[in-house]
């Protein structure tokens, strides 16, 4: 392949992180709004675990 006329890819990691921390602030608004803090925190150990399994699973950690 010619690679002078391969371009680079633009970066979207920072925009998606961000566009995640958004969603996920409006949820647990509405989680708080509805069923109270208990609610947002037992959320948040959810999505806390969910994210260490997809960590375990990318890396190829047992555990």
């Amino acid at each position: 392949m010619d690679e002078r006329t391969r371009q680079t890819t633009p970066e979207y990691t920072t925009s998606a992180l961000f566009f995640i921390f958004i969603n996920m602030l409006w949820i647990f608004g509405v989680f708080w709004v509805n069923w109270g803090l208990e609610a947002v925190a037992i959320a948040g150990v959810i999505v806390n675990h969910l994210i260490t399994l997809l960590d375990n699973r990318i890396n190829g950690e047992k555990g």
